[in-house]
């Protein structure tokens, strides 16, 4: 069995055991009550005989259950071995593109007054975007061409880090259609927190028709959950209007970056 305290970043990454265990468990959890052993096993390139022995040992270890034959259910403690282990991988990888991959590659920013090739510029993030100034900064790097005043620029050989605050996310619950649904929105709400955010998005078709009634066109509607997410971390404070039978995945997204949010719920009484 799996001890549980066991650092999971050293597991997924240097176990292949585990790492098949968790996704396994990944497909379970998305497919479940109703998936084949032959059909995990296709996806992740392994037998079906070695699946059926990582099920076996899953349900022994209390992460699944299996109510029937070819019905598989991931369990509460499996639910949680699988969060925890998610968030340690994406925190990896944030480091590996924030703090690893900035020293190796070019970046692309907005010149902000003429630079020179070969010029020390200093990179600053404003309203989302990477800026290069010849003023100094906490990060800085070395333009790699030309740029006048608001054109793009390479940077490379990057060091330090990129001062910038993470964004909070306004997250507006919106009832489903046979819930009301836009009819059913608070509309004076709904413009006060859109006038407190950068860009507004929208989840389900009722947020969008909300928006709209309201006189706003939406930044974001397909892609909209991660375009929210990216835009926090780029230090804006988005709104995203969410019909309520989503709405706790995605407060259950937030909470595994880590980012700031503030729930208003736009349903009227």
């Amino acid at each position: 069995m799996t001890e549980l305290s066991e650092d999971p970043l050293y597991i997924i990454l240097r176990s292949k055991r585990e790492a098949t265990r968790f996704q396994i468990l990944v497909q379970i959890a998305e497919h479940q009550p109703s998936i084949r052993q032959q059909e995990i096993a296709e996806k992740l390139g392994v037998t079906p005989q070695a699946v059926s022995e990582y099920i076996r040992e899953l349900v022994e270890d209390g992460m699944i259950s299996a109510p029937a034959r070819g019905r598989y259910e991931v369990s509460k403690t499996g639910i949680e071995w699988l969060l925890n282990h998610a968030e340690a991988l994406e925190a990896y990888a944030r480091h590996v593109r924030r703090d690893v991959i900035q020293q190796v590659v070019v970046w692309t920013a907005i010149a902000d007054m003429d630079i020179k090739k070969g010029d020390r510029v200093g990179v600053y993030m404003r309203n989302g975007w990477l800026y290069a100034s010849a003023k100094p900064t906490s990060a800085v790097g070395e333009a790699t061409l030309d740029a006048a005043s608001g054109e793009d620029l390479g940077v490379a050989h990057l060091s330090g880090m990129i001062e910038h605050t993470e964004g909070t996310v306004h997250v507006c619950k919106v009832p489903r259609v046979a819930r009301g649904g836009s009819r059913k929105v608070n509309r004076d709400l709904l413009l006060e927190v859109a006038g407190m955010a950068d860009i507004v998005a929208a989840v389900g078709l009722e947020a969008h028709v909300a928006l709209v009634k309201a006189g706003i066109t939406p930044d974001m509607y397909f892609g909209a959950r991660e375009g929210v997410v990216e835009a926090a971390f780029h230090g804006l404070n988005p709104a995203i209007l969410v019909v309520d039978e989503e709405f706790s995945d995605f407060i259950k997204r937030l909470e595994s970056t880590g980012l700031n949010y503030i729930i208003h719920d736009l349903i009227a009484p």
